[in-house]
């Protein structure tokens, strides 16, 4: 898939599960092919879809820091930011790496689309109507992942003025 749906994909998921962290998922769901440029970078060679597509190793980084360790959730959103990658360039004829012991490669609905296809735009078209209606439906009124409602929490009594003064410009 292209960087924009994989960003599409990745962030409309994100932004219906925590939405103050969705800049970070999408740096992750663009994370497989950004790090083969950054090793070519520093002269190791590696082939698109290669090291960096392994789905086990995204998988286990996603689970270890959804259940064992996070900083905040960051760490987390990164790499299922990184899963939703994988998961869709699985959907591609070329298909992704299972493990790195193995030749095998992994296909979701037996790899059947080509990268650059209308159907992948479709794909990522209905996955964000999809999570916009489920937003709705689970009653979030707006998304606005980097701006909370400072003044809103004050009025609710839930901070004090001091705490309003001192948050109300920052982001996170």
């Amino acid at each position: 898939m292209k960087w924009l749906n994989h960003t599409l994909i990745a962030g409309a998921l994100c932004a219906v599960v925590s939405p103050p962290h969705v800049a970070v998922c999408v740096a992750g769901a663009t994370a497989p092919d950004w790090m083969e440029y950054v090793t070519k970078i520093f002269g190791r060679k590696i082939k698109h879809r290669g090291p960096t597509h392994v789905l086990t190793h995204w998988l286990i980084a996603a689970i270890a820091f959804t259940f064992i360790w996070d900083y905040h959730g960051i760490f987390m959103a990164f790499a299922w930011g990184g899963v939703s990658h994988i998961l869709t360039d699985a959907m591609t004829v070329s298909g992704v790496p299972f493990s790195p012991y193995s030749d095998r490669r992994f296909h979701l609905f037996g790899g059947r689309f080509r990268t650059g296809d209308p159907i992948e735009y479709a794909i990522s078209a209905a996955v964000i109507v999809i999570c916009i209606g489920v937003s709705h439906l689970i009653g979030s009124s707006s998304f606005s992942p980097f701006f909370f409602d400072w003044a809103g929490y004050y009025d609710k009594g839930l901070i004090d003025g001091s705490e309003w003064k001192a948050n109300r410009f920052k982001f996170l």
